[in-house]
């Protein structure tokens, strides 16, 4: 049992993405206190990226760091500025070669949490509360966001095993997803004969590639949703984000709940209402249940 949220501002505007997300996920803790994981998406700079890795801990993390840099430098991306919160370093250099290929071979070197112009995924062990004093996810603002509390069930306890997951080689495509995916080799294995890497066995990251691989070809998420519903074998809820979009989709068998709140500011999703109770404390809320077996999607 895991928990998903997502919240999605309407204007463009950036608004308190981190601090909406830590209400909501702390609202579902109790769906898994395991780790917590968000994806923010703020301010994007033409030909800058912004990368985070997972770095050991204050006793080594001057030495991956290190490696790291030597590693951007070998393929051409240059260092503006950088900082190391916790067990994450965060760098953004100005890059403008191929992103898949310096991921893959970041990936050598130490654990790539996220790659984006604007992406930017926190994660670490501890409930909601606690992920945010260690890298004041409140202070991330933006347009939109994603967010999970998890329960392990068929891995240990660590960060890296931690949600959102990135499309991995891509950027700015993250998911939630709460569910399991029973044809995941199979289509991983397809990914793979075309040249895709995937760093973890999740399933999660799957479904991260998965969708990306499809709007890397010109697909819109609103087509890519809906043959993802066809495609993937299992019981899933899960919400996906890019650069300017948000969607949803869920199985038909809606065996994992999903609740839905929409306004002229915003759309808020999670796996349950108190997670939007949240963001409106003491107000009464107009709430829907997603349809077995359907997506949808949200754009800029």
């Amino acid at each position: 049992m895991c928990g998903i949220a997502g919240i999605f501002f309407k204007k463009h505007t950036q608004r308190d993405v981190g601090g909406a997300l830590v209400q909501m996920l702390y609202g579902c803790q109790h769906r898994g206190q395991d780790s917590t994981g968000f994806a923010v998406y703020g301010q994007a700079n033409r030909d800058e990226l912004v990368l985070r890795f997972l770095v050991a801990g204050p006793t080594t993390a001057d030495d991956s760091t290190q490696l790291i840099k030597q590693a951007l430098e070998k393929h051409g991306a240059k260092v503006v500025d950088e900082e190391t919160m916790a067990r994450s370093y965060r760098v953004r250099v100005v890059y403008t070669g191929n992103v898949q290929a310096m991921a893959y071979a970041l990936e050598d070197v130490a654990k790539v949490v996220s790659i984006g112009t604007s992406l930017e995924i926190i994660k670490d062990v501890g409930d909601a509360h606690e992920v945010d004093r260690l890298y004041q996810v409140r202070e991330s603002y933006g347009t939109h966001g994603i967010g999970h509390v998890r329960l392990a069930t068929e891995s240990d306890v660590e960060p890296e095993a931690a949600h959102p997951f990135w499309a991995t080689g891509f950027t700015d495509i993250a998911i939630v997803h709460n569910g399991q995916i029973t044809n995941y080799w199979k289509m991983r294995r397809a990914l793979e004969s075309k040249g895709y890497e995937f760093h973890t066995d999740n399933d999660s990251e799957l479904i991260a590639v998965f969708l990306a691989e499809q709007l890397n070809r010109g697909t819109s998420l609103h087509q890519v949703l809906e043959a993802s519903i066809d495609e993937l074998d299992g019981t899933f809820s899960f919400l996906v984000s890019t650069q300017d979009e948000l969607g949803y989709a869920k199985d038909k068998l809606a065996a994992k709940p999903m609740v839905m709140m929409e306004t002229n500011e915003l759309v808020a999703i999670a796996s349950e209402e108190v997670s939007l109770n949240r963001l409106f404390p003491g107000q009464t809320i107009e709430t829907r249940e997603p349809l077995p077996g359907t997506f949808f999607t949200w754009s800029k």
